[in-house]
């Protein structure tokens, strides 16, 4: 069984294949994937919605294995579920979701050219898996080839993987002491995010022009994320220090810990005469083109 500490930095995951979305929840220490996005990358339908239910109405074997059986009150198969996840205005909604092998049992009912490409990215994506629980190292290499594809300079990339590092050993301790995963860690966070840095956390999206399904520290300059990493890390001592439990000792504690990071945010800002909020998007910035650059390509 894999165990915590091996768990993603989040629970809810955007992956590619060839270019396109599929989305992934980590659900009893395996990946469950949206079935809607692998059948929309399948058949290049325009409504993939439809074809999915017209598909288990065709097929009884799967319609048991999703939401009929639902209907009926019976419990759904270990291989296939509804379960939450985000749809593009950003609100999670339950939809269809199936495990590797519920999942090869869809990809084996559509006739795609694209079946077998995606079966073996599935078998990489499960071997993959399996050699980061041998090796958790791994896990964080990949992170940073994947950050890297994204235009990522190492510096950020850098600032970025110990800051997941610290996110995680803070929610670890959130977790011992009684907060609820979910709605209490997002209360958390935002309080955190607004004692250090002024802008709660949907207030700092919009601020960097960012949509609701992005990640905001993917945008974050390598400064904010050390002042978010130093709130964070602040906030696990004073938990530990006062052996805090239950959600309002630990928002109290959060609290305390964004108060102490804005002193700081505010003595850098004195000292440099720069606002360290940036107001633009930094992965955008990061990977624009020099001036130069453009003006060649323009030419052509």
């Amino acid at each position: 069984m894999v165990k915590n500490k091996d768990l993603p930095e989040q629970r809810y995951q955007i992956i590619l294949f060839e270019n396109k979305n599929i989305r992934r929840v980590w659900v009893e220490d395996e990946w469950f994937y949206s079935v809607i996005d692998v059948v929309s990358i399948l058949t290049d339908s325009k409504d993939p919605k439809d074809y999915w239910y017209r598909l288990k109405k065709r097929d009884p074997q799967l319609s048991d294995n999703f939401g009929q059986l639902k209907l009926e009150g019976f419990q759904l198969s270990t291989n296939c579920r509804q379960l939450k996840m985000q749809s593009s205005d950003g609100k999670f909604y339950k939809t269809d979701c199936a495990n590797n092998e519920g999942l090869l049992r869809v990809i084996q009912s559509i006739p795609s050219k694209k079946a077998e490409p995606i079966k073996l990215w599935l078998a990489q994506v499960g071997r993959e898996r399996l050699e980061e629980i041998q090796n958790p190292e791994l896990s964080m290499q990949r992170m940073q080839e994947e950050y890297k594809k994204r235009g990522y300079d190492e510096k950020w990339i850098d600032v970025r993987v110990r800051s997941i590092v610290t996110r995680k050993e803070l929610t670890d301790q959130w977790k011992i002491r009684g907060a609820k995963e979910g709605k209490e860690y997002a209360i958390l966070t935002n309080d955190m995010t607004k004692e250090t840095f002024g802008l709660e956390v949907q207030d700092y999206k919009e601020y960097k022009d960012l949509e609701d399904k992005d990640n905001l520290r993917d945008h974050m300059t390598p400064m904010e994320l050390i002042l978010t990493m130093l709130g964070e890390e602040t906030a696990k001592e004073i938990h530990k220090s006062r052996e805090s439990l239950g959600f309002d000792e630990l928002h109290q504690d959060v609290k305390e810990a964004g108060k102490i990071a804005k002193k700081t945010r505010i003595e850098i800002e004195d000292k440099t005469g720069k606002k360290i909020v940036e107001g633009e998007n930094y992965h955008q910035l990061n990977t624009k083109k020099p001036k130069q650059i453009e003006d060649k390509d323009n030419k052509k």
